[in-house]
């Protein structure tokens, strides 16, 4: 990924926030010659700096998860911005538009964890986290227990153990102080 410096995010929490915020990652893998790239909900465990998550049985990405290294990405928050909205347009027109996101990069060596106990934990602890804003949050507990056996026989768990963790904020920070806070303002009216 191209970085700038003015551009680096290097605080681990912040990039902790992004990718438990924003957790549908696009993992890209290698399958033989090819690139594979598969949108997958990934959760990062920062003692143990893993990233987990489940695949469809059917999915041979977990077929390959033999070490190899991966790329997680976890995309943030992103909005065109107008050169109309920085006030030195009126001045000069020295402007031209652009893209302000937030991203973070993982990478790590991919495993598969083929364990009915490991799915089922990851599974209810997953939901519950997804369910908890829900005023009547559905429970793993919920499903009739033939049913879940069924499903979880029907996935695979995948582990990332992650080597490395870089983040990108372009948020006009290449920009004045008023012409950030111009497009900001712009953003938030919805404009």
């Amino acid at each position: 990924m191209y970085l700038p410096r003015h551009f680096e995010q290097n605080d681990p929490a912040a990039l902790e926030a992004l990718m438990r915020e924003h957790p549908l990652a696009t993992l890209v893998t290698r399958a033989g010659d090819a690139l594979e790239a598969d949108l997958i909900p990934l959760e990062y465990d920062a003692a143990a700096r893993l990233l987990r998550g489940h695949v469809a049985r059917a999915n041979p990405l977990w077929r390959h998860a033999d070490g190899s290294e991966v790329l997680a990405l976890f995309r943030g928050a992103d909005a065109y911005v107008s050169p109309s909205w920085y006030p030195s347009k009126a001045e000069h027109h020295k402007v031209v538009p652009t893209w302000n996101y937030a991203v973070v990069q993982a990478r790590g060596t991919l495993r598969a964890v083929d364990d009915p106990a490991w799915l089922h934990d990851f599974v209810r602890r997953l939901t519950a986290r997804h369910e908890a804003a829900s005023a009547r949050p559905w429970a793993v507990s919920d499903a009739p227990a033939d049913y879940l056996q069924q499903m979880l026989a029907a996935i695979v768990g995948i582990e990332i153990a992650v080597t490395g963790l870089v983040g990108k904020w372009k948020v006009s920070q290449n920009r004045s102080a008023e012409a950030g806070a111009a497009a900001m303002a712009r953003l938030v009216r919805g404009d």
